[in-house]
Parts: C-alpha cells; structure tokens; sequence
C-alpha cells in the first residue's frame, strides 16, 4: 500500500520544528439572514484565520477565513510549502527494484541539482563546511553523512534489504554502490569520500555559506568513548571543533580513523535528543562496496565477538563496531547551526536504565535511588505512567513487538471476586470473596480477565501470561496483568549467575509460559551487556533466574539503624496501606573521608507502605518514624549503575 503523503503541517513541522509558530485569531463574521424582508437582527459566527512566522525564514497569513482552528492552520501551512518550494513525500516504493532506483536518484539529486546547496536540507550543513575548505578536500563530504542526515535514505535501504535496519555498513554499502550508478557523482574505491563531479553555481554556494554559519570560536564539546572491550569501563572525552574544520574530524582522531570519512554514523539514540548518535570506526577492508561481507569473511563468523561493540549495539539496536563515541552534535532541518549539546557518563547510565522494566519509573518519579516498581496497582494510589504505559515502552526499548493484551469478560464466580479499588490486592482471601460474591455480582454482574502475550520483532511468541485473577473494571484487568508481566522482567534482570536450566521451565506456575529459544534469541545482546558469563558460557547469566512471583505483602524488617532522630515523636505512624509524603536526599561517602557528594533530592516523594514502591530499607525507616519527624541511616552502594545514572554533575568533577 502506498504511503499517505504528509499534511502541510506535518510538512513544516519536519523541517522547521518549534521554529515554526501559528498564531490563530477568532473574528465575527456576519451570517446571512435566511428569511430576506424580515426586520430580524444579524447573526454572526465564529471563524479563523492563521499567521505562520518562522522566524529568519517567512511569515505567511490566510487571505481567507475557516469554520476550524485546524484547517486555518493546514492552509498557513500549504501557503508556506508553495512559497518555500517544498516538495510533498512521496510515496514509498513497494519493491526492492524501484526502491534502488529511487536511492540513485536521490544520491544524484544531493550532487547534481544546482539548487540543492540552497535548500534547508541538514546535508547542506556539512556540505558548507567543506566548501570552505581549499585543497583536496574542498566540496568532498564523508559518505556518512548522508546516512545521519537523510531518514528516506535509510527507509530506501530497508525495503532493498530488510537487514539494513541492524547493519550500518551494509547501509553504507549500498550509498557507495549507488553513489557510483549515479550520473554527476565521484566516490572512491578506497574510501568513504563521496562529491559532486561538477562544482555547483557560484550564487548557490555564496547563499549555502550565508545560510548555514560556520563557527567563528572553537567549541568543545563533552562525548562518551564507550570501548569495545568488555572489560573497559566507559570514559568522558571531550571534541574540539574548529574553524572550517568538520566535527567527525575530532571524533575520528578520539577513535583513531584515518579521517573523518572512516567515521561511521548509528541512528539517533534518543528521541529527546536527536542528534545524539554512536560514532565508530569504519574497518579496514580492500573493497567499499560490501564492507559487511567482507569484514564478515576476514574475521570469520566466530572471530566477529571480537570486533562488535555489544554496550553500543545494545543501546542503538545496530551492529557498532569497535570503540564508540557517544555524541550530540549535528545539524538539523529546524536550525542553520551546528547543534551541539554535552553528554556525559550520568547520560549513559540513564539511557541503560531507561531499557530496563523499572528505568522509565523510576526517571519519571525523579527517583532513580529510592523508588522501586510497586507490586500493587490500585488507581487511587499509583503515580506516574501507567503498567501498560510502562511495558509498552519497554517492549518498544527492546525492539519488540508491541504486547498484546486480550481482555475478556468472565460471570462473577467465588473465586474471581477481586478489584483494585474494592480489595486493592488480588491476594484477598477466598472467604472474604465469597462473602462478598452475593453483593459484587449483583452490582457488577461482570468481571474481566486480562491475558498478555509478548512476542519478537518478527511476531514470534517468547511469552504470555494468564491468570485466575478477575476484576470488576476492565482496565484494572489490564494494568494489574501488564504489572505481573512487568515484575517477571524486572526480576528476571536482577537474577545473578543462574543457570538458565533453572529458570526455563516449560509451564511455570505464576501463570508464565516461557519459550526460551525465542526468549535468548531476542536478548541475547542484552544479556551481554547486564549479565557477566561464567567461563564463556553463554547460557550462564546475570539475568536469569528462577524465582517466584508471589508479590504478597511481605513484613519489613527493622534493617534500617536509624541515627541523628529530629523532631518531636507525635504518635502518628505510617501503617501498611496508607500513603506517606516523605522527603529525602542520599548521599555518597567513602569510609575513610569525610567529604559527602549529593546524590539524589526529592523534596516531595509519595508512595504507599507496603506496595513495594521503595527500598526496603527506605520504608523500614519511615515506618519507624512518627509524622513530622526525621532521621539518618546508613547503607551499602548496592548498585553502582543505578548510582552513576543518579550522579548527575558528580560525574563531572
């Protein structure tokens, strides 16, 4: 099917981003009376008309007036794309063969059209920099480039070959083989440079260098280097980018390439920022035009551990090899300059802790060291995203299929009576069910079931749950199953050094079925990354392990050795059940110095006792304490990521 050309709106926003402002004015308009000869006052109506303003570009209004809001702003927006020359997305090819023919007519347009230099295009961006160079380099780009700022370019070499959305180098490839089909074009044999074979106009180039403003002062600008060795820990680098000098030059003598063409681009990392990417050296082969083959034959496919960088690849869901640097810097469609923004090692450590089941809670509770995934859901008490908002993101994280969930009505039985906000747990025992089966039944005639499948990006199932659980409303069915599913995950993560023989079983009795081929298959790089092997054996990791589901409440022990008690003891204790509003703030010590770094503040954290929302240790604390009162305790670093993801500015010093 073809794809839906994009309105104008969407059109503008791709380009310009926030840059682009509508200002929406309401007016009187006189309607017409109906009934011509009669003495009856005017009546009017409420319509629209739109100004669009991107700034240091053009400002556009609606000569005419519209019913809605919405279509004031699409015709701003069509009347922007005529005056800009913008050109509607086309449709995408459906085959393999017009798909490579369209790759080598957009590698040709980028080179050839006379015009191009003058577009907002962000290869515009780099193609500036090297026009301002002299010498040999002058106008040549490094075919990289292209990859980072061109996304159709990357949906063409999906449709060509499907293994292109893992596989950088074979993306790269296929630019250089069209590159070379393509009329007005120069690459090399041996390199990565790609160029126009005829200079563009003089006034194409004069406005190019206008537009896209070079760098008057050096910037710095701090990366991650994340090595290729397991073994080595991440280390903070900072790139220096100078006058008429391209950035991946930097970055290509932090990796030790040749130039900046060696350089290889991943896709964006992350969405809040996008031009946050890995950076990585492109390996030494004879022939560019199949670097993924020939790497793959040189090295053999057992030899080719060595060169993949598993802690990138993770994270950016493509093959990276070698060491790579972790940068945000770029140009983009909504600015003339080169953007630039720091990355640090807390910026790492908290894009690890987003792909885990409890990272996007615990960042979204501003609680990275404290806030734990609470084993109950009730609607009155649960903060932040919702269970199914959670394992959606997480399934999307780690590249799998969206979960499915089936929620089906069931009649209201003895042993299916419960509800989050009537029992607040599904752990209600069976006499108070059947007690209360005369009232609920005749109230809420019908309870729901809710059953969870979570498959592979390419649909195949590695896990489903279902269980005996009812509830009275059907999306109390649905985020209690997707919190079930949610604990399984977090649980299995936090496993260390388990055999997987003891964790595979073909039925578990938590209401799990697991299909464990599927299962290593999809987290294969994962468990690389989270979990340590023991004597290379694979099947040996941090992150499995049997255990069980039970997410009963369990009594606290008094763990917590509480010192420094502030505040008059007002007989007032937290209880199980009812929610505290605490405020805390960890900090790191050595035991030998005195000096204190601060961690993590949350002057207004809520969680309810005895869901699980918090460190054990934590709620051993608050319940020990009366409202109004505060203390200190003292515990071991019991995970070192978690506390390099809350370190913040720490890192830096």
């Amino acid at each position: 099917m073809p794809t839906a050309t994009a309105t104008p709106k969407a059109m503008i926003h791709q380009r310009y981003g926030a840059k682009a402002v509508y200002r929406v004015d309401e007016v009187r308009e006189a309607v017409d009376g109906v009934c011509p000869g009669l003495a009856l006052p005017q009546s009017t109506r409420c319509v629209y008309r739109c100004q669009l303003d991107i700034p240091g570009v053009l400002s556009v209004s609606t000569p005419g007036t519209f019913a809605r809001k919405k279509d004031a702003e699409q015709a701003a927006a069509q009347i922007a794309i005529e005056k800009l020359g913008i050109q509607p997305t086309s449709n995408i090819p459906n085959t393999p063969e017009e798909a490579w023919k369209e790759l080598i007519r957009r590698i040709s347009r980028f080179f050839t059209e006379e015009n191009f230099p003058t577009s907002y295009h962000p290869l515009v961006g780099h193609l500036s920099v090297t026009l301002r160079r002299t010498g040999d380099l002058l106008g040549k780009l490094p075919i990289s480039a292209i990859v980072a700022c061109d996304v159709k370019v990357h949906i063409l070499c999906k449709i060509i070959d499907p293994k292109a959305e893992f596989d950088p180098l074979l993306v790269l490839s296929m630019i250089y083989n069209a590159a070379k089909q393509s009329l007005g074009v120069s690459v090399s044999s041996r390199n990565l440079w790609i160029q126009s074979q005829r200079p563009y106009s003089p006034e194409a180039v004069d406005l190019a260098l206008q537009r896209w403003s070079g760098i008057s002062d050096p910037i710095r600008v701090e990366a991650v280097l994340i090595p290729c060795v397991m073994e080595d820990e991440p280390k903070m680098v900072s790139l220096n980018i100078s006058e008429n000098e391209h950035y991946m030059g930097d970055i290509a003598s932090k990796l030790s390439a040749t130039d900046s063409s060696h350089v290889l681009v991943s896709r964006t990392v992350d969405k809040a920022s996008p031009e946050m990417r890995f950076y990585f050296p492109a390996p030494d082969v004879q022939f560019v035009s199949d670097l993924s083959k020939q790497l793959v034959d040189d090295r053999g496919d057992r030899n080719m551990n060595c060169v993949i960088n598993k802690r990138a690849s993770y994270i950016s869901g493509q093959t990276i090899y070698g060491d790579a640097v972790l940068a945000n810097v770029g140009y983009t469609r909504r600015d003339t300059e080169l953007q630039t923004d720091h990355v640090n090692l807390c910026t790492y450590y908290r894009i690890l802790l987003r792909k885990l089941p409890d990272g996007i809670y615990k960042i979204s509770k501003d609680s990275i060291l404290v806030a734990e995934l609470p084993c109950v859901y009730t609607r009155t008490s649960w903060k932040g995203p919702s269970p199914r908002d959670l394992l959606c993101s997480f399934c999307r994280l780690q590249r799998l299929s969206e979960p499915h969930f089936a929620a089906n009505g069931v009649s209201a039985s003895c042993n299916v009576l419960v509800g989050s906000e009537e029992m607040g747990s599904p752990k209600a025992t069976a006499g108070n069910q059947c007690a209360n089966d005369g009232r609920i039944a005749k109230e809420n005639p019908d309870m729901f079931k809710c059953s969870v499948k979570i498959y592979s990006k390419k649909r195949e199932l590695l896990l489903e749950y279902s269980t005996d659980y009812s509830w009275s409303k059907e999306t109390d069915a649905i985020q209690n199953s997707a919190l079930k599913v949610l604990i399984w995950f977090n649980r299995y993560f936090k496993q260390l050094n388990t055999p997987v023989e003891k964790f595979y079983l073909p039925k578990s009795t938590d209401g799990f079925t697991i299909y464990p081929n599927i299962f290593l298959q999809e987290f294969a790089m994962c468990l690389s990354v989270y979990g340590k092997t023991s004597g290379g054996d694979s099947r040996t990791c941090n992150a499995v392990g049997y255990f069980s589901m039970d997410t009963s409440y369990q009594q606290l022990e008094s763990s917590a050795f509480l010192t420094d008690i502030d505040g008059q003891d007002s007989g007032v204790f937290p209880s199980h059940g009812s929610l505290a509003c605490i405020s805390y703030s960890v900090h790191l010590f050595m035991k030998d110095s005195r000096t204190r770094y601060l961690l993590e503040v949350n002057n207004e954290f809520e969680f309810e006792i005895g869901a699980g929302a918090v460190r054990n240790q934590l709620e051993s604390c608050a319940t020990q304490l009366s409202v109004n009162q505060s203390a200190c305790f003292v515990d071991q670093l019991s995970d070192r990521d978690l506390s390099l993801a809350a370190a913040g500015e720490l890192l830096l010093v």
